[in-house]
């Protein structure tokens, strides 16, 4: 990565900033100025401006309405096959979770108690419910800080134990491409003998081989929208049992369809022609952003005479070595290109003891074919490393803004304490401690910082859970667990800085100014 910057874009920026700062304080004061002077004076927001004359019935409803919203977004979404519809849709089920949480707060804050508070805490909770408006502030400003960060991190992957035949590796431990085909079957004994492969060293080894028509990479590491990616041919009974699918057809949905005479639809003839290949697996990376495409939607190939054929995917992998390709049966592929003789794409699982042996000699007694090998969790990592690098950048740009965030939180957390000087001297004339009345102020602050995080953490695991499951990833817990201690030990620091400068000194001078 590299900066860049142009003086157009620093002064739109500049310009911007400009705006909306206008924009806020025209809207504040907009807002202050309905209020009467009696308002005004005691800082009461109890039941000032639009809040009091809003129905009560339409204020309860509507969290619950933005709830139900939220629900209906991410069932939508699962039938939803654009990606980007797909994104916004779970951002914006989480984003409707996060609003109906801050209304149900306000409400809480609102609500008539009708009795005396007796302790400290309640004291400090009806400090909290005393300006709503500034309560859900703090609030709302920490929960859309963390719940952008938390829901692109949701995303974030790691290989894991590639050891495992539904992880990302299919449980192979090495994957090769030849530049020359490879006729002979490496399972067999005819194909040991025709490279003079060593049966000693072979033992236990199993190798599934794939027929390959060149075509775009589609994979994550080309940045441009694929037209026709490579298309390969293997036996899916070899595949059996390996990777980890979004859907549930998995590698069945390679075996071409039969019809009864009743349920043939009136086009079977021709999507089901012979010499096609009908349907075809792909990794979810590859299908939705190499080549924009869902389950059910398909690629168009020329075959062998000529003609246009469609390969339609019927289910996506979830995080595999195999991005970037297209994956039909063996069959259907031979069907379509029976001129495509040998194999050039190889899975290779080995013991674990012999890998690196097994990767040496197969490398060595088919150097003539151009066989490159390397371990499949390598490249693994190398498909994973290029998406977790643009969540890094969102990352740091989306920590960059709760750290922005948190250190307003500490501005407001100061002029409120500044706000109540008076009131806190009251009560230290009154015989409280200053050590127990900065407790009071700074657990009501850290009590609305909490809430913001348990709040934008809670609505942004809600929004990204499915699509986490469906695509076959893993929440980073470790991750997220660092991420929301290290926010939450920073907005502590900044509360108890911002209470400590604003409490020092003698408070009970400030009732002689009241």
């Amino acid at each position: 990565l590299i900066y860049s910057a142009s003086l157009g874009t620093q002064i739109g920026a500049a310009i911007g900033s400009i705006l909306i700062v206008l924009g806020t304080l025209w809207w504040a004061s907009r807002a202050m100025f309905r209020k009467t002077p009696h308002e005004l004076w005691s800082g009461d927001e109890s039941t000032t401006g639009k809040d009091a004359s809003r129905p009560g019935k339409l204020r309860a409803a509507m969290p619950w309405l933005m709830i139900a919203i939220a629900f209906g977004l991410l069932f939508g979404a699962k039938s939803a096959k654009a990606p980007e519809a797909v994104a916004g849709m779970f951002f914006g089920s989480g984003m409707m979770l996060m609003i109906a949480g801050l209304l149900l707060a306000g409400a809480w804050m609102r609500r008539d108690r009708g009795v005396l508070a007796q302790t400290l805490g309640q004291i400090g909770l009806r400090n909290i419910s005393r300006r709503p408006s500034r309560s859900l502030a703090v609030i709302g400003m920490m929960a859309g800080g963390i719940f952008l960060v938390t829901a692109v991190n949701a995303f974030r992957m790691s290989a894991g134990d590639v050891t495992q035949p539904t992880s990302g590796t299919g449980g192979f431990a090495l994957i090769g491409e030849s530049s020359l085909p490879i006729y002979e079957d490496l399972n067999t004994k005819a194909g040991i003998e025709a490279f003079g492969l060593d049966e000693e060293i072979m033992k236990g080894v199993k190798i599934v081989p794939f027929r390959v028509r060149e075509g775009d990479d589609a994979s994550c590491l080309n940045l441009n929208r694929a037209q026709k990616p490579v298309l390969v041919g293997v036996n899916p009974a070899l595949l059996a049992g390996r990777f980890r699918f979004t859907g549930k057809a998995g590698w069945g949905v390679l075996q071409t369809p039969v019809f009864d005479q009743e349920s043939k639809p009136a086009d079977a003839d021709k999507v089901l022609r012979p010499e096609e290949p009908n349907f075809a697996v792909a990794d979810q990376a590859t299908a939705m952003w190499g080549l924009g495409k869902g389950v059910g939607d398909s690629v168009e190939y020329a075959n062998a005479a000529g003609e246009t054929i469609q390969v339609t995917l019927g289910d996506l992998l979830g995080g595999s070595v195999l991005q970037g390709k297209m994956i039909t049966s063996e069959t259907a592929f031979l069907k379509a290109y029976p001129d495509a003789a040998g194999y050039r794409f190889f899975l290779i699982d080995a013991p674990a003891e012999k890998v690196d042996e097994v990767s040496a000699h197969l490398t060595r007694q088919l150097e003539q074919r151009g066989l490159a090998l390397e371990p499949a969790k390598q490249r693994l990592e190398t498909f994973l490393s290029v998406q977790n690098t643009y969540i890094g950048i969102f990352t740091v740009l989306g920590g960059l803004g709760v750290l922005l965030g948190t250190a307003g939180l500490g501005v407001l957390v100061a002029r409120h304490v500044l706000e109540r000087r008076g009131e806190l001297g009251l009560m230290q004339a009154l015989g409280f401690l200053p050590g127990a009345l900065r407790k009071l102020v700074l657990g009501e602050h850290v009590a609305l910082l909490v809430t913001g995080l348990l709040l934008g953490v809670i609505s942004a695991l809600i929004s990204v859970w499915p699509s986490v499951t469906q695509g076959g990833g893993d929440l980073p817990v470790g991750f997220l667990g660092a991420l929301l201690v290290g926010v939450l030990g920073f907005g502590l620091l900044t509360c108890w800085i911002a209470v400590a400068s604003a409490v020092r000194g003698k408070l009970l001078d400030s009732i002689r100014r009241e």
